[in-house]
């Protein structure tokens, strides 16, 4: 017997919308991921600051220290309810992320400094191995009831 399964009335007004790409794990994919989540926030209607600076981190950092000859990385987007997901996955799952201690004049090291002070949360999912996932979420002020499961 087919029976139809009736979806809450929040979820009917509250679609997921994703957005998923390889790139290659070069300067020039980092500066490409920013450019196609700007984009993609665009087509969404949803504010570019702060989601725009957390990409270009995460993916600088996925280019820089999550870099595997050969290998790509992936830029993940979604939104469910008032939540932007935002997840960069690498296939160096052995070196996990770390707040660096930096000094004022220093020229690197403040990523995830930044990251830590634009996002509402973030964190590292581990695997399949050998991939890991740095992801950060941020409130775009659209209403809904759900909220974006943790991975």
């Amino acid at each position: 017997m087919n029976q139809e399964i009736a979806q809450p009335e929040a979820q009917l007004h509250c679609p997921l919308r994703s957005f998923s790409v390889p790139l290659s794990s070069t300067p020039r994919g980092a500066r490409l991921a920013r450019l196609l989540a700007t984009e993609q926030l665009r087509t969404w209607g949803l504010p570019l600051d702060p989601a725009e600076h957390i990409v270009a981190e995460l993916a600088a950092n996925a280019v820089t220290h999550g870099r595997v000859p050969g290998r790509d990385f992936r830029l993940t987007l979604y939104v469910v309810g008032g939540t932007l997901r935002i997840e960069v996955t690498d296939t160096r799952g052995d070196r996990l992320p770390h707040r660096e201690h930096t000094t004022p004049d220093g020229e690197s090291g403040r990523g995830l400094v930044l990251v830590e002070a634009l996002a509402d949360r973030w964190g590292v999912a581990h695997g399949p191995t050998p991939r890991k996932t740095v992801w950060a979420e941020v409130r775009t002020g659209a209403t809904g009831s759900r909220t974006v499961p943790p991975r």
